[in-house]
């Protein structure tokens, strides 16, 4: 799904507004998290592949549009050294969670993952909600 889905957010950024794209794709990725703690048993399973492709969606916005909504506020001289600092907000958020995220899933839900899922979908809902406050150059507006 992920990998269709990237296909489909390359000609719609092309038409439509990239904050509001990677919105919708983070809010159906939030949602199919979330879906992931009410499917149970063996005849929902189904269910589950396509909260799963709703998360493939989410997956496929997450790894191109923040780097296309910056690209088009950046200038041209100094894309590299600005991409390389955008890279620290994303990697060091991912240490610090490696480091961290163990104990928090033991001590605050229980040792329960499928909670850790959906903790991740509401982070997903509050992502699309402020993506929508990030501020973009006329250049990257579709038109």
């Amino acid at each position: 799904m992920t990998f269709l889905a990237a296909f489909v957010l390359m000609a719609l950024a092309r038409k439509m507004d990239r904050r509001r794209i990677h919105g919708i794709c983070l809010a159906l990725g939030g949602i199919g998290l979330l879906a992931v703690g009410f499917i149970h048993g063996e005849e929902q399973k189904h269910l589950l592949l396509g909260a799963l492709a709703l998360g493939g969606i989410a997956w496929a916005s997450i790894l191109s549009m923040p780097y296309a909504i910056l690209a088009g506020a950046l200038p041209p001289a100094r894309m590299g050294v600005y991409m390389g600092i955008f890279n620290f907000f994303i990697v060091l958020p991912e240490i610090l969670a490696a480091l961290t995220f163990g104990p928090l899933v033991k001590n605050y839900l229980g040792g329960n993952l499928v909670y850790a899922v959906m903790a991740g979908g509401v982070c997903m809902l509050i992502a699309a909600v402020l993506a929508q406050w990030v501020q973009e150059s006329p250049a990257t507006k579709a038109g």
